[in-house]
């Protein structure tokens, strides 16, 4: 038997679905007059569409698990290009391994879960994501050049945004990427956020810049981040979260309500509320906790919040799909909330200058 290689378990390519050419709406408002789980995602689909139509609302993508890997990227870019989406706040996979990785030019492929010989497959610098495969020797070059960003960046604190921004300017700079989510959002100056940033490849990537740089480097401020999504929900007031998923994002942006009120803004719970998750609350983990149960804390209005349990790369395409063909997107208007954190740092900057000349 020939030796297996790389080229033989690397040849198919996730393709990611186009919700654009499927017409969900009827099915979905069917699922209306059925139970359990389908009316459960009608009533979600309904709620991202009432984000949608309300003039005042702002809304938030919180993104977790491997989604951009298993074929979802193009409904996320198409959320960013059609504004269905305000601001992201996602983990570092999603943005870096997945979505960067791929603006790169590099491909996630076709795997197996069922007979996988992950032995093998490390031999073969193959990495695993449940049943897709990934090219480990491609993802060390996502990895130098998040490297190389940081060495071209002013030595000093970053927030996420900031940092991601910078990723997309790259792209565009380097004609790279115009089908990814970093570079759309860069261009239609929608923020991502990764509160836990160095959790993913780009944390090699900064390890190596902060290495070769021991005195004088890059770091990000997660602080910072939490600071300038408090801000965005301050100034929108009126919110709903989408969420795929839980973790990490799900919490940082529900307790911007929390951190506005610290600051002494009056502002509403978040309105509407929607998870796609296949946790539950049996565990007392966070992915698991209800809705509902964020509202004992403050964040989230119990009037218009929807759980929907299954998996994501299943349900994403209706819910979303759903709220696209409706059609209420065409009547909003762009946030672009990149800018107006742009006009705060200015602000920020200019009174640390007077500050200083004070000193002097």
């Amino acid at each position: 038997m020939a030796k297996l290689t790389q080229k033989d378990f690397l040849k198919s390519t996730i393709k990611h679905i186009d919700m654009k050419k499927y017409n969900v709406v009827p099915m979905v408002e069917a699922f209306e007059n059925m139970a359990y789980s389908s009316r459960d995602l009608a009533r979600a689909s309904k709620i991202y569409h009432q984000m949608l139509s309300d003039k005042n609302c702002s809304v938030i993508l919180c993104i977790a698990g491997s989604l951009i890997s298993a074929g979802l990227k193009k409904i996320i870019v198409d959320m960013i290009q059609n504004k269905m989406v305000d601001a992201i706040v996602s983990n570092g996979a999603n943005i870096v391994d997945q979505d960067f990785f791929e603006a790169l030019g590099y491909k996630h492929y076709l795997g197996s879960q069922h007979n996988a010989d992950d032995n093998l497959l490390r031999d073969l610098h193959i990495d695993r994501i449940y049943d897709t495969y990934i090219n480990e020797d491609e993802l060390k070059v996502c990895d130098e050049t998040v490297h190389k960003i940081c060495n071209a960046l002013e030595p000093r604190p970053y927030s996420s945004r900031e940092f991601i921004w910078e990723m997309g300017k790259w792209l565009e700079k380097n004609k790279k990427g115009k089908d990814s989510v970093v570079y759309n959002a860069y261009k239609y100056g929608v923020p991502i956020f990764v509160p836990a940033f160095s959790d993913c490849s780009a944390g090699f990537g900064f390890v190596a810049h902060q290495t070769e740089r021991p005195t004088a480097h890059v770091t990000i401020d997660s602080a910072k981040d939490f600071l300038e999504l408090t801000k965005i929900k301050i100034k929108a007031k009126e919110t709903g979260l989408m969420m795929f998923s839980g973790g990490v994002p799900k919490n940082f942006a529900q307790d911007t309500v929390v951190a506005a009120e610290i600051l002494g803004a009056e502002i509403p719970m978040h309105k509407y509320a929607v998870q796609i998750t296949v946790a539950d609350e049996r565990d007392g983990a966070l992915s698991g906790s209800t809705l509902k149960e964020a509202s004992s804390w403050g964040k989230v209005s119990t009037a218009l919040e929807q759980m929907v349990y299954g998996e994501c790369t299943t349900l994403i395409p209706l819910i979303i799909g759903y709220a696209y063909h409706k059609g209420a997107w065409k009547k909003r208007k762009a946030t672009n909330y990149v800018k107006f954190l742009q006009d705060e740092d200015k602000k920020i900057a200019a009174l640390k200058a007077k500050e200083n000349k004070a000193k002097k």
